[in-house]
């Protein structure tokens, strides 16, 4: 539904990760009128009671974006080194609260670093440049993906993002099944944690062919975060850029960018489309 026919309707109370207030328009300064915003709020991971790491985020998904997070981050293995998550809001933002395996949170505080999170940026806050590339193991060759269907998962994509159609300010990030259906979907301000949060669901089904498609550009930590969730395709609405390229080269990802009705720019691995 559109923003006009939400005000249309008389709705009142907004759509989980939005917020309503007054707006004056160019050609209406005189008359302030009632607008959405999405949601933007500072979200602590806290590890067995250490706080990891801040992002900033819509507060929708938390427990999915936790579990997207440890996985891209290779904090965790699989989603059973967590025993437990809780979601609590403090006095400046929400704190997702984690209980690790001991062993997982052994390793975390072996490689722990600080890093300030803010929207659209994953290694703001890096201590040390050699702890910006993970290693990765390649992945296999067991996906493929017919490009003929990529048309039909783009126009799905906005259908994930109740907050993004209302307010037109969060990106969205999707699981595309070899039919061009999409089976999960998440929306966020930032790019990252929209993908951290669909890869936390995703973790939860059982493993399934298919492909990411994010509406976003492809920054190196987007493939990077694919990857060591064992994601061998990632469509990207816009570019790619030149180190994405060759984090997806080295560990056998299939990138492909400008992913837009009757066009695609495949920059690795095109073995995997039809």
């Amino acid at each position: 539904m559109s923003e006009k026919q939400h005000k249309k309707e008389g709705i009142l109370s907004p759509v989980s990760g939005a917020r309503q207030i007054a707006v004056w328009q160019r050609d209406a300064l005189q008359q302030p009128q009632p607008d959405w915003l999405a949601e933007e709020v500072p979200v602590a991971l806290v590890y067995n009671g250490i706080s990891h790491v801040v992002m900033m985020a819509t507060p929708k998904d938390l427990e999915a974006f936790a579990i997207g997070f440890s996985l891209s981050e290779g904090i965790i293995a699989s989603p059973a080194d967590i025993f437990g998550i809780d979601v609590v809001t403090v006095c400046q933002g929400i704190e997702v609260q984690v209980e690790l395996s001991s062993r997982r949170f052994m390793a975390l505080k072996e490689q722990r670093r600080a890093m300030a999170g803010r929207t659209g940026c994953g290694v703001c806050g890096v201590e040390q440049l050699a702890e910006i590339g993970k290693p990765v193991e390649p992945l296999p060759f067991t996906h493929s993906f017919a490009l003929e269907h990529l048309d039909h998962a783009l126009n799905q994509l906005k259908s994930f993002q109740p907050v993004g159609q209302l307010t037109g300010c969060t990106h969205a990030a999707a699981w595309v099944t070899p039919a061009g259906e999409l089976s999960l979907g998440c929306e966020d301000v930032g790019r990252h944690v929209a993908l951290d949060k669909l890869l936390g669901m995703r973790s939860k089904e059982p493993a399934a062919a298919g492909a990411v498609l994010v509406s976003s550009r492809a920054s190196y930590e987007m493939v990077q975060k694919s990857a060591m969730c064992g994601v061998e395709i990632l469509f990207a609405v816009s570019a790619a850029t030149q180190l994405a390229v060759e984090v997806a080269q080295r560990c056998n990802l299939t990138l492909v960018g400008f992913s837009k009705p009757g066009r695609a720019t495949v920059y690795t691995h095109p073995q995997r489309l039809l």
